[in-house]
């Protein structure tokens, strides 16, 4: 192949990724990977979610495969902790994929994967998986649900410090977290209200550069899926 011909090739690769990139959001798989890449981002999507301002991510895995005891595996989208050590799954999700039984599973997989063997339960973080949901997952109508363990008797917080919360993506109230929902909703960087993400987006989608990162994350994400189809 002539040097001429492989740099036609590039930019025909480039022409057809960056239309397919026109209709991705924060709520895509692929995108949403490529965009919390950048752990100020899953910083400013946690602060907002969890109203707190000085919440700082000190750490993070994306995609983070965490198995069982038995060796099932469940590759986790965003696994961050913070500077108090609190630990954060945050999922994207579609109805689904956000039974109440799997937010469960999700919190019995990061305690699982902390603590190393001989280390006591005390050592147990907070923990909190958060679902993005594509549409009102539990049906109450409410743009935020914190779940957490009550004792029955006289309704005191159970102190397991496990936090279970649902986002619904759809409810883009004139708040903080709607605003944040619309920008997980938008597909023009120049209509979203937080800088930090619209730049981002700006730049996975308009930035040649970008574009050819977003190339890699789509095809990883395709090759992952076919993994997984051979393996069932």
């Amino acid at each position: 192949v002539s040097e001429k011909e492989s740099d036609r090739e590039l930019e025909d690769r480039f022409e057809r990724y960056r239309e397919i990139l026109k209709d991705l959001t924060l709520m895509s798989d692929s995108f949403m990977r490529a965009v919390l890449k950048n752990p100020k981002c899953t910083e400013e999507v946690l602060r907002i979610i969890l109203n707190k301002d000085q919440l700082k991510v000190i750490d993070q895995r994306l995609q983070a495969d965490y198995k069982n005891l038995q060796g099932r595996s469940s590759i986790l989208d965003c696994v961050a902790v913070d500077s108090d050590h609190n630990l954060y799954n945050v999922e994207i999700q579609q109805r689904e994929g956000a039974s109440p039984k799997r937010a469960r599973y999700h919190s019995g997989l990061l305690d699982m994967n902390f603590l190393e063997p001989g280390e006591v339960y005390q050592k147990l973080p907070t923990s909190y998986v958060i679902f993005i949901t594509e549409t009102d997952a539990l049906g109450y109508h409410l743009p935020i649900y914190h779940i957490s363990r009550k004792i029955r008797e006289n309704g005191k917080d159970f102190p397991d410090r496990a936090r279970i919360i649902y986002v619904d993506s759809k409810n883009q109230e004139d708040t903080e977290l709607g605003r944040l929902m619309h920008d997980f909703n938008c597909t023009n960087a120049s209509d979203m209200y937080f800088d930090l993400l619209a730049e981002k987006t700006r730049y996975l989608k308009e930035n040649p550069k970008g574009v050819n990162e977003m190339c890699k994350v789509m095809e990883d994400l395709r090759n992952e899926s076919y993994a997984e189809e051979r393996e069932e």
